[in-house]
């Protein structure tokens, strides 16, 4: 009888960066009586998000090690809908989509994992909100990145460059806080500076400046940065500034000049590249390492 077995609650998370790329996968698994907490991570050096949801729940209940009723929590409509609707059916149907049996089941691998696995428990499944606030869904979360980023660290581009540069800004009223962290030759140094009376963008171009000039000339050099203003800037638009004598399409004298030039001198003397995060979810690490170094030079500053 279910009021005989020791009762869980789970939280799973998973996801890919890229999808489909490098996975990960997390677990939370709370004891209700005893209040002991469990935490299970892992991944896959190519998957899915899909393949990840299914995983986090599956080695989840994998590690329970007697039957449980459990209220697992997931934030995936994937795995929601098909424990819940789609399963039965494939279930009923053999193990086909029914008038499609012609085409596969997604992930059928996985699906005929968990739907082993579920009978062995009592589950209620409910969905919440992702990155709302929960906090134990928010670390299943964090554990599924840490996955994804273990994953990517072999591919990290300090196997394909001299150099990686990565950059972080943070403006409040009329003072800036810029932070780099700047890795070469096995070495990792954190820069840090401020500057009165600067906008974001200013800033984002006099870090990029700063950090670069602390490389030799002629190496390869990656700059990470989720400033598009100082990525298109330096990859697509300087150049015909330049051409124009510094004046944009319409004519009008460039905003931030003296520092375009300036970073134009470092840029002339390195290979520089800007690998895009925009779409990437999962950021890597070293940003968390520079919002730490920023909040850090914030509270110095207004301690003096």
């Amino acid at each position: 009888m279910s009021e005989d077995k020791p009762g869980v609650t789970i939280y799973t998370d998973g996801g890919a960066s890229p999808n489909p790329g490098p996975g990960g996968w997390g677990g939370v698994l709370i004891h209700d009586q005893s209040g002991v907490v469990k935490e299970l991570y892992g991944g896959d050096p190519h998957t899915t998000n899909n393949r990840m949801e299914l995983t986090a729940a599956i080695r989840a209940m994998e590690a329970l090690t007697s039957s449980c009723v459990i209220h697992l929590h997931t934030d995936s409509e994937y795995l929601r809908r098909g424990i819940t609707e789609w399963l039965p059916r494939w279930i009923k149907r053999n193990w086909t989509r029914g008038k499609n049996s012609d085409q596969e089941i997604q992930n059928e691998d996985l699906w005929r994992i968990l739907a082993n696995v579920v009978t062995e428990h009592d589950i209620h499944w409910e969905w919440v909100k992702g990155h709302s606030g929960d906090q134990h869904n928010e670390r299943a979360d964090w554990l599924a990145t840490q996955a994804i980023r273990e994953f990517r660290a072999d591919a990290l581009p300090s196997e394909s460059s001299d150099a990686q540069i990565y950059l972080g800004v943070s403006v409040r009223g009329n003072k800036g806080i810029w932070a780099a962290l700047v890795r070469h030759e096995g070495e990792e140094e954190i820069l840090i500076g401020q500057e009165l009376g600067v906008t974001p963008n200013l800033l984002d171009l006099m870090s990029a400046r700063e950090a670069l000039i602390t490389l030799p000339e002629r190496i390869h050099v990656q700059i990470f940065s989720y400033s598009d203003y100082l990525r298109n800037g330096a990859t697509q638009w300087i150049k015909g500034w330049q051409k124009r004598n510094w004046k944009t399409k319409e004519g009008s004298p460039v905003k931030n000049r003296d520092a375009w030039q300036a970073l134009d001198e470092e840029l002339r003397v390195r290979r520089v590249e800007w690998p895009s995060l925009k779409d990437d979810p999962y950021p890597p690490g070293e940003f968390e390492q520079l919002e730490e170094a920023i909040r850090e030079g914030q509270q110095g500053s207004n301690e003096s």
